[in-house]
């Protein structure tokens, strides 16, 4: 499956990225041999191949979750450089009504 330029430019308007056209050009022959090789990949036989989530066996390491008390909100906004109505304003990443996705 070949990808075209103009899908690599969607893509791109949908990250918000820009490139120039031989960055683009560039970027669409490497997704094109990015998808080639997936496509190689498929034609592989794997029957009789048991599914392989993790080669590694181990067990979970991880803290047990409990809830613990958290911090004052006045005590978390020192530090906010600003803020509206007791919550923290940051910068709008949606513009022109597009979320971009």
């Amino acid at each position: 499956m070949a990808i075209s330029e103009e899908q690599v430019k969607h893509v791109a308007k949908l990250a918000k990225l820009s490139f120039n056209d031989e960055e683009r050009h560039a970027f669409t022959d490497q997704l094109g041999k990015i998808i080639d090789m997936v496509e190689l990949l498929e034609e592989v036989d794997t029957t009789g191949v048991p599914f392989t989530s993790n080669v590694v066996e181990t067990v979970n390491v991880m803290r047990q979750d409990r809830a613990q008390p958290g911090m004052s909100r006045d005590e978390l906004m020192k530090n906010v450089p600003e803020k509206e109505d007791g919550f923290i304003k940051v910068p709008a990443i949606i513009d022109n009504g597009e979320a971009g996705a």
